[in-house]
């Protein structure tokens, strides 16, 4: 679905207005955007982040993305799914934070934010109103079936192209020292 999703997103950057990045201007600071799932990968993404603000400047902008499920019968379920996806969100911030508090990158800024769609349409979204964001970095699964889908989407086909900033996929298999090493 997000393969799906991310290859019409043609017609989604279409309807999104892309402001030139403005993360080194006065005022403006440069943005790291990090998708926060419970996925292994994340933490990688997050070390070779914070590593990267650490030598040179910015902070990381953490997104948590609800996506909407499949079959909704009462808006009352809807509203419990997105209250419960919203306070795991905060959890995966603060574990985050406690695991980048433990490698000693306790003074790496991070800015939080949550929102609720498809994940493809939601990065863009978030990418077209926050000028400052710069450079998604994405952690690639080890897992033999492949990196896993939102790099495997934003690598290949329409997405690869056409993204309209940097995107870093760091390697799953990569020790913390490694992933410091080449920040």
């Amino acid at each position: 679905m997000l393969l799906c999703a991310l290859e019409s997103r043609g017609s989604i950057a279409a309807m999104l207005t892309f402001a030139k990045r403005r993360s080194f201007e006065a005022g403006h600071v440069r943005k790291f955007l990090l998708i926060v799932d419970e996925s292994p990968e994340v933490e990688s993404a997050l070390y070779y982040a914070a590593a990267r603000i650490y030598r040179s400047s910015g902070m990381i902008l953490m997104l948590y993305v609800i996506q909407p499920q499949d079959f909704q019968h009462w808006a009352g379920v809807r509203q419990v799914q997105i209250e419960e996806e919203t306070l795991k969100a905060r959890a995966l911030f603060r574990l985050f934070r406690r695991k980048l508090n433990l490698v000693g990158f306790e003074n790496i800024p991070c800015e939080e934010l949550v929102r609720e769609g498809l994940k493809s349409e939601e990065i863009m979204r978030t990418i077209a109103e926050d000028e400052d964001v710069s450079i998604l970095v994405l952690g690639a699964s080890t897992d033999p079936k492949g990196p896993g889908p939102l790099v495997s989407s934003m690598a290949t086909g329409n997405a690869a192209g056409s993204f309209p900033i940097p995107v870093t996929i760091v390697p799953g298999n990569l020790a913390f020292d490694d992933i410091v090493a080449l920040a």
